[in-house]
């Protein structure tokens, strides 16, 4: 349990740092096409390049959105039925699930490493802006990396154990305490 904790604190540093590159991705693209509508307001034309920098950005955007997602437990699950199993059964699926996603990110890492290995075009999004392919290529292995290290959150990952109950509780009291404070 002592390696535990640490990991699980660098899974949650991880995936600050992947919101982070998800916002500076969407900013970044909402930049360039910014600059190009201003460039069209002034001047009549377009530029050619802004579309293809733009969407060079969009994997980073999907595959860390993914690690994300599945680190807040909002990947797609099917908890009605999962929850109406017994404990037993419960915590088998809940098992099953995350050797699953294990098995997805431990693919991801594997074939991506290739895919990012054999990565060696150029991307020309214009004469003088060329981007190697490589940019978008390692992102796929990087974001096996973050599944497979958001599995030492373990059944956290999965909304199958959250007691509703509980959960309401939580935030009635919060909504009440911050009621008071308030003059």
């Amino acid at each position: 349990m002592s390696l535990l904790h640490p990991l699980r604190r660098l899974s949650d540093i991880v995936n600050q740092a992947a919101i982070v590159t998800c916002v500076v991705c969407v900013l970044v693209m909402l930049g360039i096409s910014f600059t190009a509508f201003v460039y069209k307001l002034a001047t009549g034309s377009t530029l050619s390049w802004t579309y293809s920098l733009a969407r060079l950005f969009l994997p980073w955007i999907g595959f860390l959105s993914m690690t994300i997602s599945l680190r807040y437990g909002e990947h797609v699950a099917m908890t009605l039925l999962v929850r109406s199993l017994p404990r037993a059964l419960l915590t088998l699926s809940a098992a099953a699930c995350l050797a699953v996603v294990g098995l997805f990110g431990a693919l991801l890492l594997w074939y991506g490493w290739d895919y990012f290995l054999g990565a060696n075009q150029v991307y020309m999004v214009s004469d003088q802006i060329q981007v190697p392919a490589k940019f978008t290529a390692i992102v796929v292995p990087v974001s096996g990396a973050i599944i497979l290290l958001h599995l030492v959150q373990g059944f956290d990952l999965l909304e199958h154990f959250i007691d509703d109950d509980s959960a309401i509780d939580e935030l009635i009291e919060g909504e009440s305490g911050h009621a008071e404070e308030r003059p």
